[in-house]
């Protein structure tokens, strides 16, 4: 074979080049090289009167395929060379070893807060002892430093703001034909509405026709006699009635002679209050009732010796309640006057702590206090009777079951029936202080045979029948009394022991006791 073939020369040097290139170390190919060969071929081919080098404006390496330049941040610390011990990088972040311990409870309590916050609970409650340990009083510290009071009031947010646009209403020009709703008083405000009408609703849609309002056809007086009996069956929805529409509110307020059917009435009225007793303690008819002496042993009425002349004539159940000053109108009689409510009860919640005694098997010296939890439970009837209990249970299951079906003395001690929580449940009778038509003035006080208006007072039996208890509470009011109900709450203000055979009088603590608040209940009813 020839040796100076020249194609056989050119492939030898082509391999001994390739072997060469492969057994060379591969330098690492950058990306901005292209860009850097690009930026010089155009560094070449600049005119003469190019500016100097400190001049010219050194573009950043843009890639020419990609467009997107290659920044390089040489400030930023090799995070994998600062988690290995030992190296320089793991200097240059801090670690939770260097930071400072807390020294004063103050540090402990923000170190505390911030430990809450990170959700490691079990640090937090160590720190929080520490700095309480050091200042007991570190909270009201930590407060003024993170919460400092303001020193400047509020300002008052304008209603009405000069800059406010034209679509927004004006409540300082709002009135109801009248004078100003802001500062007219409540007389004003209801006058204003007795040219009022019902008016129908407005039409669904423009162009379509309001739906009918049959209502707003009814005359004055069939209206009125509507409201009448709304108000005879539930005093509650007719006065609800005053937000239907200014015609209603006017008539809810004006209409004189519904209040004074409801005051005459024994539905919510007074008729069906007692200012004397009208019972015994067991709920039985009193001797003196009768006029007579024909009485068993047992105090019971023995109706086989009495004859027609010793029967009473039923007494009329007509009578008129006269307003005076502290009553101008029925309406604020029946808002303000005490009387009691048959259509709920009355309930007493007492919550009390008591220490309580440390099992002799536990490891620590400090003894468990107990909170203790218990209702009075307190219901009048319209015939004079009343009833009332004390027990632990909760109301939802109690009130229901407080009638006179279930007072009686057949509950099983073990009985898991619902009525068997009236074991304990006490008969008893109830009276108002004052009189039917007593008027409240000054020189009322010192009449003979009168007491001030406002208390009741009931008598029930005892745990033993040889006891008698006697309460006497007082009517007040719970919330705001110019909005909302008035008298229905009843606070202490005595409650004895009466010993019948030895005519002994005891006073019971009441320091622990709370007051009774009237709660509705809708199983009852009118109370009949």
């Amino acid at each position: 074979m020839d040796g100076n073939n020249p194609d056989l020369e050119s492939f030898r040097k082509e391999w001994r080049e390739e072997v060469t290139a492969r057994s060379k170390p591969k330098a690492p190919r950058h990306t901005g090289d292209k860009a850097q060969a690009h930026r010089e071929k155009i560094t070449a081919s600049k005119p003469a009167n190019a500016l100097p080098p400190s001049e010219v404006y050194e573009q950043p390496d843009v890639d020419p395929v990609i467009g997107i330049s290659a920044q390089a941040y040489h400030d930023l610390v090799d995070k994998e060379d600062a988690r290995r011990l030992g190296i320089e990088g793991s200097r240059d972040v801090p670690t939770n070893q260097a930071a400072e311990e807390p020294k004063s409870a103050l540090e402990h309590y923000e170190k505390a807060v911030e430990r809450e916050d990170q959700g490691n609970l079990g640090d937090s409650v160590n720190l929080y002892r520490k700095a309480f340990r050091l200042d007991a009083n570190v909270h009201n510290v930590y407060k003024k430093k993170h919460f400092p009071p303001s020193t400047t009031k509020a300002k008052t947010p304008n209603p009405n703001p000069s800059d406010a646009p034209v679509t927004v209403p004006n409540t300082a020009h709002h009135s109801l034909h009248g004078p100003s709703a802001r500062s007219a008083s409540i007389s004003q405000l209801i006058s204003a509405c007795s040219t009022s009408s019902i008016l129908a609703s407005p039409p669904p849609t423009e162009g379509s026709q309001s739906p009918p309002c049959p209502i707003a056809d009814i005359p004055c007086e069939t209206l009125v006699q509507i409201l009448r009996d709304t108000a005879i069956i539930d005093l509650a929805s007719f006065a609800r009635l005053s937000l239907v529409c200014r015609r209603l509110a006017y008539l809810v307020a004006t209409e004189d002679p519904i209040w004074h059917r409801l005051c005459h009435g024994l539905e919510f009225g007074f008729a069906a209050m007692h200012y004397r007793w009208t019972c015994t303690v067991a709920g039985n008819e009193l001797p003196a009732s009768c006029g007579c002496s024909s009485f068993n042993p047992d105090g019971h009425l023995d109706i086989s010796t009495l004859t027609l002349e010793h029967i009473p004539p039923p007494t009329p159940p007509l009578f008129s309640l006269s307003l005076s000053p502290a009553y101008t109108t029925y309406r604020s009689m029946l808002h303000r006057r005490p009387r009691v409510r048959f259509n709920g009860c009355y309930i007493s919640t007492v919550n009390y702590q008591r220490p309580g005694v440390s099992s002799s098997s536990s490891s620590t010296f400090t003894s468990p206090i107990l909170i203790v939890t218990y209702y009075r439970y307190l219901r009048f009837f319209r015939d004079g009777t009343c009833v009332s209990l004390c027990t632990t249970n909760e109301p939802i299951d109690v009130v229901h079951h407080l009638t006179k079906e279930n007072m009686h003395s057949h509950h099983n001690r073990e009985s898991t029936l619902p009525t068997a929580v009236m074991r304990h449940a006490l008969r008893g009778r109830w009276k108002l202080s004052g009189s039917l038509n007593f008027n409240r003035t000054a020189n009322s006080a010192g009449v003979d045979g009168y007491s001030p208006e406002g208390q009741v007072h009931v008598e029930t039996e005892g745990v033993d029948p040889k006891y008698m208890y006697k309460m006497d509470l007082e009517f007040r009011s719970a919330g705001r009394e110019s909005e909302g109900t008035r008298n229905n709450k009843l606070v202490w203000k005595g409650y004895w022991s009466h010993n019948r055979l030895t005519d002994d009088w005891a006073a019971f603590a009441i320091k622990k006791d709370r007051a009774f608040f009237w709660s509705r209940v809708t199983s009852y009813g009118m109370g009949w």
